[in-house]
């Protein structure tokens, strides 16, 4: 268990009810099932109420039962197997509706994830990004989805942006030899983190460019090396990745450059609607074939 939180309930531990020293001995032993309880399922799982638990949470420090929950989500967020997270989400949906719980989860993160994310932060990463020389965008596994479709719609603002094939970590560093401090790197990595963008943050950093790191928590591997940290919740305990917050800020960066270059991008969409029409890229629609809704 993580020593800070241990150490909480360890100086308190003399002074607890008997009913907080369950609570207590309960955490120490399952934390990582303790982390996607409710605070009314510990209750009933010891057998003390849900007023105990909150009481409990606030005696060692949290400002409340959420604090706590969330302290062992960041202990173990990326400790849980596939397996592991596969019994979390069915035990979190149990009885429910499954497509209504999936869009349920996704919403309150991408409120939470709008709740938490500093102005400020984001529009330095901004600023970074339009004023680089060339841009790198790197995120692997589940993360490449994200950095594939931004490196898409950079490539239509930005005249050299770079998606980095992560095939193996030896190509990495060769497509990203040349990089220095005018250079901007874009990391993109969630539960559980990849040793690849890890390193390649680092080796970013080393080489003096500015690290845009696009990731969930201030504890992750990508934090450290970053000198812009944009953080997106992601659920850690769902079967697949949840990744439509950082898609949502990802959408977000996008709008936002497009619009610090509004001129250069307006030429450049105009001359592509040109060559769009004249090859024939999108199939043509006719209105009058769409009967209108009764």
């Amino acid at each position: 268990m993580n020593n800070l939180l241990a150490i909480r309930i360890q100086k308190k531990m003399a002074d607890f009810s008997k009913g907080q020293k369950l609570i207590a001995k309960y955490i120490e032993e399952h934390y990582d099932k303790v982390a996607f309880m409710t605070a009314s399922k510990l209750g009933s799982t010891v057998g003390v109420s849900e007023s105990t638990v909150v009481r409990f949470a606030t005696e060692i420090g949290y400002s409340g039962y959420p604090e706590l929950q969330q302290a062992m989500q960041e202990m173990i967020r990326n400790k849980l197997t596939s397996v592991q997270r596969m019994e979390v989400t069915a035990n979190r949906i149990g009885n429910s509706d499954i497509l209504d719980s999936v869009f349920n989860q996704d919403i309150d993160i991408i409120r939470r994830t709008m709740e938490e994310t500093p102005h400020e932060d984001f529009y330095r990463a901004v600023d970074a990004i339009v004023g680089a020389r060339k841009i790198y965008i790197l995120g692997t596994r589940s993360s490449l989805a994200l950095a594939t479709f931004l490196s898409y719609y950079f490539n239509l603002i930005f005249e050299n942006v770079l998606l980095v094939q992560s095939t193996s970590e030896g190509e990495i560093f060769e497509q990203m030899i040349r990089i220095d401090k005018r250079d901007v790197v874009i990391g993109i990595s969630f539960p559980r983190y990849s040793r690849k963008a890890v390193k390649a943050m680092n080796f970013a950093h080393k080489s003096g460019a500015t690290v845009v790191a696009i990731t969930d928590s201030s504890l992750s591997p990508l934090a450290k090396e970053a000198d812009n940290l944009l953080l997106a919740r992601s659920d850690i305990a769902s079967i697949v990745d949840s990744l439509v917050a950082p898609l949502s800020l990802i959408n977000a960066l996008i709008v936002t450059t497009a619009l610090r270059k509004t001129g250069e991008v307006t030429q450049v969409f105009k001359r592509l609607e040109d060559i769009w029409d004249e090859y024939g890229v999108y199939e043509k629609v006719d209105d009058k074939s769409i009967e209108p809704a009764l």
